[in-house]
C-alpha cells in the first residue's frame, strides 16, 4: 500500500500525457491552418499561391503565439497564488481544463467548417485558465514538494526528460496519424480526437488519482542555511540582526536573471535555427530536419545522464555553470557550421543545454518556503515567456536583417548573451561562498 501511495504522488503520467498531446496538436493544428490557406487561395497561380500560403500561415502564427503567450499573464499568477493557499492541484487542473475546452474548439472548426480565426479565441482562453505558464509551475511545485533537498535537481530533470521523450514520441507519431486516416475522415480530426483523449485523462488522473506529497513526510525539514540561523540568534551586534536577509534575496533575483538570460540566449538561437538549416550553405530537406530534431531531444536524455552523475559530487551552481558552458560553446560552433558534420558536432558539444533552468528552479526552491513554490515557479515562468514572445520577434528581425552580411550572426548573439548568464551565476557562487565555504561549494 506504501508503495501505491508513493505512486499517486508521481507527476510523470500528466506530463507524458499532455505532451504528447500537444504534439499531435501541433501538428493537426499545423496542416488545418496549411490547408484551410489553401482552399482559401486555390484559384491563384502555384507560384503566387505558395507565397500567399507561406505569408498567410506565418502571420496566423504570429497573432496566435502572441494570444497564446501573453494572455496568461491575466490568470497564472492568480492561479498559482491560489495553489500555495488552498490545494495544489488548482494550477494543473485550470491548465489542463483550458487545453481541453481549447483542442475541442479545434475538432469543431475541423468538423463544422468554422473560420480559422476561431482559433484565435481558442489560444485565449488556453491562455486565461493558466496555459502552460501555470501548469509547468505547478508541476515543478510538485515536482519540489516530493522531494529531498539533495535529491531536488534530479527529480526535476527527470521530469524534463519524461517531457522531452513525451514530446519525441508524439511528434513521431502524429505525422502517421494524420496520414493514416486522412483518407476515411476529414483530416485531422483522428489526431485531435487522440489529443482531446490524452487532455480528458490528464485531467481525470489529475483529480482522482493524483495526490499531494506532504513536505514533512517525502522531504525532510530543510537543515538551515547560515543566514536563517544568524537571524535566530539575539541581536547582540547589529549586524547579527540584519544581515541575513539580503544574502538570500540577491541569491534570488541573481537567479532570475540568470534563467532570463540563459532563456533568451536559447530561445533566440532556437527560433532562427531551422530558417538557417533550410538556406545555403546547409540547405536541408525533410529528412534531414528531422534528424536534426531528433538530435535535439537527444539533449534531454544527455542532459538528464549529466545531473545524475554530477549531483552526487558537485552542487547545483556548479553544474549549471556547466551546462551553460555546454550550450555557449555549441551555439558558437553553430555560426560556423557550413557542412551537415559541424551541425552534429554543435549539437554534441550542446549535450548538458537542458540542465541550468530545472537546476536553477532547484536552487529557487531552496531559498524560499514550501508554501511559495507555487507563486515563485509561476512568477518565473512568466517571466520566460514574455522573454521568449520577444525575443522570437526580435531575433527573427535580427536574422533577417543579417541574413545577407551574415547568417550565424544570431548564434553568436545567443554565445554573448549565454556568456552573460555566467555573471549573476558567479555572484550565487560567491555569495554561498562565503557562508558555506570554498570547497563545499564545489563538492557535496
Amino acid at each position: 500500500m506504501v508503495g501505491v501511495t508513493v505512486m499517486r504522488t508521481w507527476i510523470e503520467p500528466v506530463v507524458t500525457g499532455s505532451q504528447v498531446a500537444s504534439a499531435f496538436y501541433d501538428t493537426a493544428l499545423l496542416l488545418v491552418v496549411k490547408n484551410y490557406y489553401n482552399q482559401t487561395n486555390a484559384t491563384a497561380p502555384s507560384h503566387v499561391l505558395e507565397d500567399a500560403q507561406q505569408k498567410a500561415v506565418s502571420n496566423f502564427y504570429i497573432i496566435y503565439n502572441l494570444v497564446l503567450g501573453l494572455s496568461p499573464l491575466v490568470s497564472a499568477y492568480g492561479l498559482s497564488k491560489l495553489g500555495d493557499r488552498i490545494h495544489r492541484k488548482i494550477p494543473i487542473c485550470f491548465p489542463l481544463l483550458g487545453y481541453l475546452g481549447s483542442k475541442t474548439l479545434l475538432l469543431l472548426l475541423i468538423l463544422l467548417g468554422w473560420p480559422i480565426e476561431v482559433m484565435y479565441g481558442a489560444a485565449a482562453f488556453n491562455g486565461l485558465t493558466g496555459g502552460f505558464t501555470t501548469l509547468w509551475a505547478g508541476v515543478m511545485a510538485l515536482g519540489s514538494l516530493g522531494s529531498s533537498e539533495s535529491k531536488r535537481s534530479l527529480r526535476l530533470i527527470v521530469i524534463e526528460l519524461v517531457y522531452g521523450l513525451a514530446g519525441f514520441l508524439g511528434s513521431m507519431a502524429s505525422g502517421y496519424l494524420f496520414v493514416g486516416f486522412s483518407d476515411r475522415y476529414r483530416e485531422g480530426t483522428v489526431l485531435v480526437s487522440c489529443s482531446i483523449a490524452c487532455y480528458a485523462f490528464c485531467l481525470l488522473y489529475s483529480i482522482f488519482v493524483l495526490t499531494v506529497p506532504k513536505p514533512a513526510a517525502s522531504c525532510p525539514a530543510k537543515p538551515k542555511s547560515a543566514e536563517e540561523v544568524g537571524s535566530q540568534l539575539p541581536a547582540h551586534t547589529e549586524s547579527s540582526s540584519s544581515t541575513p536577509v539580503s544574502p538570500s534575496k540577491l541569491i534570488i533575483i541573481m537567479l532570475f536573471v540568470a534563467a532570463i538570460l540563459y532563456d533568451l540566449a536559447v530561445v533566440g538561437a532556437m527560433n532562427v535555427l531551422p530558417l538557417f538549416l533550410f538556406r545555403e550553405p546547409l540547405s536541408w530537406n525533410a529528412v534531414q530536419i528531422g534528424h536534426g530534431n531528433a538530435a535535439g531531444y537527444v539533449i534531454f536524455i544527455t542532459s538528464f545522464l549529466g545531473v545524475f552523475v554530477f549531483s552526487k559530487y558537485l552542487k547545483d551552481i556548479i553544474m549549471t555553470m556547466i551546462g551553460v558552458v555546454s550550450f555557449s560553446a555549441g551555439i558558437l560552433i553553430m555560426a560556423f557550421v557550413r557542412w551537415t558534420f559541424l551541425f552534429y558536432i554543435a549539437r554534441a558539444v550542446m549535450l548538458f543545454a537542458l540542465i541550468p533552468l530545472p537546476t536553477i528552479r532547484s536552487m529557487l526552491s531552496k531559498h524560499v518556503e514550501g508554501s511559495s513554490y507555487g507563486k515563485v515557479f509561476v512568477l518565473l515562468q512568466l517571466s520566460l515567456v514574455t522573454t521568449g514572445v520577444v525575443t522570437s520577434t526580435v531575433y527573427n528581425k535580427i536574422y533577417q536583417n543579417t541574413l545577407n552580411w551574415y547568417s550565424g550572426f544570431c548564434f553568436i548573439l545567443s554565445f554573448l548573451v549565454s556568456c552573460l548568464t555566467l555573471l549573476p551565476l558567479s555572484i550565487v557562487a560567491i555569495k554561498q561562498c562565503s557562508t558555506t565555504g570554498f570547497l563545499q561549494i564545489l563538492t557535496k
